[in-house]
């Protein structure tokens, strides 16, 4: 599975653009016309930026999302846990104004036809913020954990969607007794 993606300025542009108007029209390609449109490009630019359609740009919007983080990710602190938890917060953070979009995209890729595109973008988040955290392993270790976050993102994730506290707080706390519950189960592993 190749966790390669295409990237250009074009493309991050007619996603940010889009984003306003997936809330209302979902991930389509009527989303993109319009983004494109306000940009001041013909709406059928969407088939050569994103050939493969509307799964395509959901992937390159989640691979940005993840070039944003990683870009405003504050220096690595002493310990790699506090930094994992730190830019998954951020990351949430930045989705925020984006949460039906969120939604949007999570319901697309749930969907049985778009497993591979949602391992894919798991993946590639999961590989994201532990680069951004300053893992360098290249043993074994780095397969799992990128398995392991995937999965604690994951459960954040759907915890967020649901999560109308301000500034995400529940989330935030649900997140530090996920962590802690993984810190737990690793020590126990490894007495």
């Amino acid at each position: 599975m190749s966790l390669d993606i295409e990237r250009s300025p074009e493309r991050d542009a007619a996603l940010r653009a889009a984003l306003p108007h997936v809330a209302a029209l979902g991930w389509t390609r009527a989303a993109l016309a319009a983004g494109l449109r306000d940009l001041g490009e013909p709406a059928e630019a969407a088939e050569w930026l994103f050939p493969a359609g509307p799964v395509s740009a959901l992937e390159a919007w989640c691979d940005l999302a993840d070039r944003d983080m990683a870009a405003a990710a504050p220096p690595v602190p002493g310990k790699v846990s506090a930094a994992v938890r730190n830019l998954i917060a951020l990351r949430l953070q930045q989705a925020a104004p984006h949460k039906e979009a969120v939604r949007r995209g999570l319901a697309v890729l749930a969907l049985p036809w778009n497993a591979r595109a949602a391992a894919r973008t798991a993946a590639r988040t999961a590989s994201a913020i532990w680069y951004a955290a300053g893992d360098t392993s290249a043993d074994f270790s780095w397969y799992t954990r990128r398995a392991t976050l995937a999965a604690l993102y994951g459960s954040v994730l759907a915890y967020w969607m649901a999560d109308d506290s301000d500034g995400a707080s529940a989330t935030l706390d649900f997140l530090d007794r996920q962590m802690a519950r993984l810190g737990r189960l690793q020590r126990r592993r490894a007495a």
